[in-house]
């Protein structure tokens, strides 16, 4: 976790919780929640086309449908705990970059290590005064103050991420469960998650600007590392 992100939390009580929500955080961030829709979009993606239209009868359409389930719901389980390693990654970082604050020889080193987490776009409009408040302000907390523990938040962003995967393999499955016609059953459900990519997009480009750039963008990376997957036997 980097001194940016942490040094506006490291004042709050972090041996009550040390990722304590506000009423206007989110459990996710805009960019996580478009990466975990474009991850089960392309799970999904990987097996409705690789199921041969012209060939497919009842039973290899229920096959796919049952591979699809399986996958994304193992890997919607395994991003989730992924993204919990992570937090406890970030967490350890944020402790070891507190103690070597506390640990700096003078003032100017402790300046030094607070500069080297923070972002390099953020870095050039501090000044030195900046930088040693920040540094005063850390190494004013106690030692083990960074509670590598995981607070409820935590929890929740790990189940979102875990529906993100999981839940989204249903509207493009769905085609071929209301469907009889294999063939336009993957038609349909290509439309569906063509769709999904883009709505992902766009929403996620109204947080950063221009959402339609986004939304069509998003379409092209989507088709291109589902491409990716199948040419290399995804």
């Amino acid at each position: 976790m980097t001194l940016d992100n942490d040094s506006s939390e490291m004042g709050k009580d972090y041996k009550t919780n040390a990722a304590r929500p506000t009423a206007f955080r989110r459990a996710l961030d805009p960019v996580s929640r478009a990466s975990e829709i474009l991850f089960g979009i392309i799970m999904v993606l990987t097996f409705t086309l690789s199921l041969a239209v012209t060939e497919a009868g009842h039973a290899d359409v229920r096959a796919m449908l049952i591979g699809m389930l399986g996958c994304n719901l193992a890997w919607a389980i395994i991003d989730a705990v992924m993204y919990l390693m992570g937090v406890r990654g970030e967490r350890r970082l944020a402790a070891f970059t507190l103690q070597a604050i506390h640990e700096a020889e003078d003032p100017a080193a402790g300046r030094a290590i607070v500069a080297d987490q923070l972002p390099s776009a953020v870095l050039p409009a501090l000044t030195t005064v900046d930088l040693e408040r920040i540094r005063r302000h850390l190494g004013g907390l106690p030692a083990g103050s960074v509670d590598g523990r995981f607070a409820r938040r935590d929890y929740l962003a790990a189940f979102g991420v875990f529906l993100l995967v999981f839940l989204s393999l249903f509207p493009v499955a769905a085609p071929f469960i209301l469907v009889d016609d294999v063939t336009f059953a993957l038609r349909l459900s290509n439309v569906v998650a063509v769709a999904m990519l883009f709505i992902t997009g766009f929403a996620f480009g109204r947080h950063v600007g221009k959402p339609w750039r986004a939304g069509f963008l998003m379409v092209l990376i989507g088709v291109a590392l589902v491409a990716v997957a199948v040419a290399f036997g995804g």
